[in-house]
């Protein structure tokens, strides 16, 4: 069943510095593939809102990026910084909580 995109939202900056803290360096179209391939399908990121959040978690340094030719063109690779590294953990912390809540609110047991 496909998500309602205003229900993930709030959480797309969560999702992104998550994906990049398993693993090293992704770009934007690995990132959208990952969640779709672990959502299966449910959640599909657009990248009309990845790259706007991208470029914002980079401008607030939370990311670093490099470039490297693949197929004669340039891929852009994205990675946590060291802000980043300390950033995730906090918004994991904080989406734990928040479904956590959101499960005692709705009578919601969980599923994991």
């Amino acid at each position: 069943m496909a998500l309602n995109t205003d229900l993930f939202k709030g959480t797309l900056q969560t999702i992104i510095l998550s994906m990049l803290s398993q693993q090293d360096k992704m770009y934007g179209y690995e990132i959208t593939q990952k969640v779709k391939t672990i959502t299966q399908g449910d959640l599909l990121i657009k990248e009309g809102a990845l790259y706007p959040t991208l470029h914002k978690l980079e401008a607030e340094g939370l990311l670093e990026t490099s470039t490297e030719i693949v197929d004669n063109r340039v891929r852009k690779y994205y990675s946590l910084s060291e802000s980043g590294k300390i950033e995730v953990v906090n918004k994991r912390q904080e989406a734990s909580c928040f479904i956590q809540n959101l499960q005692a609110l709705l009578n919601l047991k969980p599923s994991f």
